[in-house]
């Protein structure tokens, strides 16, 4: 067996790999070797009929490992901490899902893979039109989520003040399934007053908002006239939004630059974000990241074009999560490496999942 080159799994990187599948390799011995790997996955891996190691060698390969991410509820974090790291480990950051069908999921981010994905973002930020050094209002969660985490960081990379404002979107997803419409709306304003607050006092060019956030703000005329007083540019994510209501929001803010984002806890980063006509296109970081746009039905990929599910794989050396079923429908689109990965586009929630109704709510 050919020696297994570790350097591969360094990052910050600036340069994407040359060999995807080698890097693939060293991540599966890296995460299983006896060494190196987790208490996590060398735990699991006894349980497994078949053999990591020298049975998986290639993307397709990783549909071999049943989808093990309920667990992420419940394990403690320690054991999601690769011994390679050494001990004492560094320190990780831990970000948790947003709760959507039940208890919330959670991934130790290691100091390395939190530098690769400021980097990933700052440059994501500059080349989408962020206004560098003109403050940054975020209406976007903090607290457990990473989104507001990495906004702060990307913010002070880009010499601008930073703007968060309180949001518990865990909240919201209770009163909307009990379908109290008035307490979410009071929630909305409570929160839009918020930023309304920043956007009237401080000198703010940039915005970071959910889909229904930039809706709530649409519907009322002075806040339209505040934020096209003002901002300049404006990142949506977190949830999701249609062709139509998306050109109607670029119609009323007109002299705004609007971008969005694709990202998962479950992925530890995002998408890079392109247009292709009138369609933003998500393409995942391989061979960090792996999607497939299967029929949840068959499991095999959708052509290309066509709606489908989406599998999310997350392989860096920090983490292992593979074949990962999201709750995003999405159309599979051709991305920069199609023998390994697909892209997405025109992505939306299922209407259930893991046996739950998905609510969205403001997140």
């Amino acid at each position: 067996m050919a020696a297994i080159d570790f350097s591969l799994l360094d990052v910050p990187r600036s340069a994407p790999i040359d060999d995807p599948e080698a890097y693939l390799r060293a991540a599966i011995a890296w995460h299983f070797g006896e060494d190196t790997g987790s208490a996590f996955w060398l735990r699991t891996a006894a349980s497994l009929d078949f053999d990591p190691l020298t049975e998986v060698n290639t993307f397709a390969d990783l549909r071999l490992f049943p989808n093990l991410l309920t667990e992420l509820r419940t394990v403690p974090v320690e054991d999601l901490i690769p011994r390679g790291y050494g001990s004492p480990p560094p320190v990780p950051q831990i970000f948790e899902s947003g709760g959507t069908t039940g208890a919330p999921k959670r991934t130790a981010q290691l100091p390395d893979w939190v530098a690769q994905v400021i980097e990933w973002q700052t440059e994501d930020f500059a080349t989408g039109g962020f206004q560098q050094g003109k403050g940054f209002l975020c209406l976007m969660p903090s607290g457990p989520h990473g989104v507001g985490y990495f906004s702060r960081l990307v913010s002070e990379r880009l010499g601008s003040a930073f703007h968060a404002i309180d949001i518990d979107p865990r909240w919201v997803k209770k009163i909307a399934a009990r379908n109290a419409a008035g307490e979410v709306a009071a929630y909305l304003d409570h929160v839009l007053a918020q930023a309304v607050h920043v956007l009237q006092t401080q000198n703010v060019a940039n915005l970071h908002a959910t889909p229904p956030m930039l809706e709530a703000i649409a519907r009322n005329d002075d806040l339209v006239d505040l934020v096209n007083a003002k901002i300049r540019y404006l990142l949506l994510s977190g949830a999701h939004v249609d062709a139509d209501t998306l050109d109607l929001l670029r119609g009323i803010f007109g002299k705004t630059t609007i971008t969005m984002a694709f990202g998962s806890t479950m992925i530890l980063s995002q998408a890079v974000t392109r247009i292709d006509g009138d369609e933003f296109v998500f393409d995942p970081r391989t061979p960090y990241v792996v999607f497939w746009v299967i029929d949840p039905d068959t499991g095999q990929q959708v052509p290309y074009g066509e709606l489908g599910q989406v599998v999310m794989n997350h392989i860096s050396r920090g983490m292992f999560l593979p074949n990962n079923l999201e709750r995003d429908m999405a159309i599979r689109m051709p991305g920069p490496m199609p023998e390994f990965s697909d892209s997405v586009s025109a992505v939306r929630p299922v209407a259930t999942f893991e046996g739950e109704a998905v609510i969205e709510g403001v997140y």
